[in-house]
């Protein structure tokens, strides 16, 4: 197995290696950065903004087309960082080429629980998502842009402004830009804090004034999106990536993963570990060497599980997620997924029901009500699950909890029904026997 210190070494012989706030990452987004320099001044010295210099033909050469652009972006293999890994380049090539209005939207609304990377990305830097917005409205024909921030980092949202701010003044957002004849303008949205948000039609309806409720599809937003035009939605470290692939290359940024997971990836790593917090590896870093960055299990104690993509992704104990490698085939192949890249670790003294339970009242309190299996289902899988924690529960309890969770997926207009029901499906799965004795002590 690889070692910790191997991939460091293995960086640092490409003069990729670097430091922040005291962790060790592997620097793509995070490259040069020590949390105070990034104002437009310190990201140009960092050769920020010369990806669109050179799309635009204003560093002496012919420039590139949108079809150009979107190729490269292919090539990459550049996956959506926000949870479902749609090749970026292909999601991009849907965008219609003759409607007269288009729209990019980015997804900052970070609420999944245990993820916080899309946060420290526009705060330290958030001229990388600013260019690759614009690079992605010039690749698909858009001319208005809106960042959707989640509603209690606003500190951030402040800081995304002043950013947006800078790079008008430069000439690199408004009319004309750089004068290319491209016309495109971005404007910072501030959400209010709701989980459902973060699906894509939740996060349009909340735009255009309306109660953030996911919308049927089809039509899906490439075709009717954002009042009704077509729109394109991404993450925020998906639109970071993009000026990154175009200055090193999209054979190179495939390099840095592995096979149909292409590049680096900003993994949030917290719970049971002595250093938590975000770290950027290649794609297919094996999971052992992510905890080993990360200090190890706190206290010396003994790894017991791991949700490794966020709290709606599937759990894994521990024998199965250390021969794990972190992309999105070796995780779905142990029956969990990538998600958000949201790692939140659990010791042997955990609790998996009380664990269950939490996840479970976060996505009842979340659900927004528009659909009966989820307004009503995640209710049940709460009251089961708290009936069973505090050992009032009944043996054929374990099965009702299952058929419910069972039930929910895939019969919801969002995924967040799918959300609730995953972990539950998955607890049972792997530590039915906790939820077994606590029946048992019951009776």
């Amino acid at each position: 197995m690889t070692s910790a210190q191997d991939v460091l070494l293995q960086f640092q012989s490409q003069g990729m290696e670097t430091c922040f706030h005291g962790r060790h990452i592997k620097p793509v987004i995070y490259a040069g950065l020590d949390g105070s320099n990034w104002r437009l001044k310190d990201y140009e010295a960092r050769g920020g903004y010369q990806a669109l210099r050179k799309v635009l033909g204003k560093d002496g050469g012919a420039g590139m087309t949108p079809d150009e652009l979107i190729a490269e972006i292919k090539a990459s293999g550049l996956r959506g960082r926000g949870g479902a890994g749609f090749p970026t380049g292909l999601k991009w090539s849907f965008m219609p080429k003759d409607a007269p209005q288009k729209y990019v939207v980015c997804n900052a609304d970070e609420g999944e629980p245990g993820t916080f990377k899309d946060r420290d990305i526009l705060m330290y830097n958030p001229h990388a998502v600013i260019e690759g917005m614009i690079l992605g409205a010039y690749a698909m024909g858009a001319s208005v842009g809106y960042n959707y921030i989640h509603g209690e980092i606003f500190q951030v949202y402040e800081r995304f402004q002043e950013a947006i701010d800078e790079a008008r003044a430069a000439g690199y957002l408004g009319a004309n830009i750089l004068g290319s004849g491209f016309d495109f303008q971005l404007h910072a949205h501030h959400g209010f804090g709701a989980y459902v948000c973060g699906e894509e039609t939740a996060l349009l309806e909340s735009i255009e004034g309306k109660k953030g409720q996911p919308r049927f599809k089809p039509p899906f937003p490439a075709g009717v999106g954002l009042y009704g035009k077509p729109t394109t939605i991404n993450n925020v470290e998906t639109f970071a990536s993009v000026p990154f692939i175009l200055q090193m290359g999209a054979q190179a940024y495939l390099e840095i993963g592995k096979p149909n997971n292409g590049g680096a990836k900003i993994f949030s790593i917290q719970g049971d570990v002595e250093r938590p917090g975000n770290y950027e590896v290649p794609l297919g870093t094996p999971f052992p060497v992510l905890l080993e960055l990360a200090g190890g299990v706190r206290g010396g104690r003994k790894l017991k599980a791991v949700i490794p993509g966020g709290s709606s992704s599937p759990v894994l104990p521990a024998h199965i997620i250390m021969e794990c490698t972190l992309d999105y085939d070796s995780l779905a192949q142990a029956g969990s997924m990538l998600g958000s890249g949201a790692v939140i670790v659990m010791d042997e003294t955990r609790d998996m029901v009380e664990v269950l339970l939490r996840l479970s009242h976060f996505y009842m309190h979340e659900s927004c009500g528009q659909c009966t299996p989820c307004r009503e289902g995640t209710g049940w899988l709460w009251r089961l699950v708290k009936r069973i924690y505090h050992r009032r529960g009944r043996m054929e309890d374990i099965e009702v909890l299952d058929s419910v969770a069972q039930n929910i997926m895939g019969r919801t207009v969002c995924a967040l029904g799918d959300a609730a029901a995953m972990p539950v499906r998955a607890m049972l799965r792997h530590f039915r026997h906790e939820f077994v004795e606590k029946i048992e002590a019951a009776q």
